[in-house]
């Protein structure tokens, strides 16, 4: 129970913290982008370094670093497809789900998994 207290005051200081940022930055629609994802993820870290170390929270950031930048590429990816191309929309980005994967396990098998 002591956890999920701490999970929820660390996550909710998170979430109110980047949606500040986000009213702060324009367009506006940047408050769900900073509400979301970073809050999470520190606030994992965060309960990660106090149950299981430093150390694999550092693993687990290296992991998020390496998920975020194989997102970036499938959405790249996926930006240029439907600008070009013009496919049906599910299609293509259920399509180029094969592309983050690749990218995701290619991350992995090059920085990451001598670590886990």
């Amino acid at each position: 129970m002591k956890l999920i207290l701490i999970r929820f005051l660390v996550g909710g200081f998170f979430v109110s913290g980047f949606s500040i940022l986000g009213t702060i930055f324009k367009p506006k629609s940047f408050s769900a982008l900073f509400g979301a994802a970073p809050s999470v993820g520190l606030a994992t870290l965060a309960l990660t370094i106090k149950t299981d170390g430093a150390s694999y929270a550092a693993l687990e950031a290296r992991s998020m670093l390496a998920g975020a930048a194989a997102f970036f590429i499938y959405a790249w990816c996926a930006m240029i497809l439907l600008h070009r191309e013009k496919p049906e929309t599910k299609l293509a980005t259920v399509g180029l789900l094969v592309v983050w994967l690749i990218v995701a396990m290619g991350l992995w098998w090059a920085f990451l998994r001598r670590g886990a």
